[in-house]
């Protein structure tokens, strides 16, 4: 429901995020996001389910964002988290064409996220598995 083309609740620039197991999803939405429970959901499946619906923005230069290493696990010397790879294909794929993620701090990808239309709290479990994705224009038919 979140994502559905009929709803008249959210448009072209509205936020929607995948959150991952670890996310402070209740928190953030203290604020306004609405917090819509996807428990046990992995987030690859959802992600490619909701790009069949919601087409990404093409006013913004980057119309999807992930959550940076935190500096702690860089100097521990942790490598890109392997899923964001399999977020990349899927909207690649979604779009027919390359896109590239931002990557935001911590603290800004959490306000961005209290900005947003709504957090859909997911099951994944890999870290770092959040993602922001702006969406755009439903092209007519």
């Amino acid at each position: 429901a979140v994502v559905s083309t009929q709803s008249g609740h959210y448009g072209r620039g509205d936020r929607i995020v995948l959150a991952d197991a670890n996310f402070p999803s209740s928190s953030v939405c203290a604020g306004g996001a609405r917090e819509v429970r996807a428990d046990g959901q992995r987030m690859p499946a959802l992600l490619q389910a909701i790009l069949q619906l919601l087409p990404l923005d093409t006013y913004t230069p980057a119309p999807v964002s992930l959550m940076a290493l935190v500096q702690g696990d860089k100097e521990a010397g942790m490598q890109e988290p392997p899923v964001w790879a399999e977020y990349k294909r899927i909207c690649d794929a979604a779009e027919g064409k390359e896109v590239e993620p931002a990557r935001l701090e911590r603290f800004e990808f959490y306000a961005q996220a209290k900005d947003a239309y709504a957090v859909v709290h997911t099951g994944e479990t890999a870290l770092y598995g959040n993602i922001i994705l702006q969406k755009g224009v439903i092209p007519s038919k």
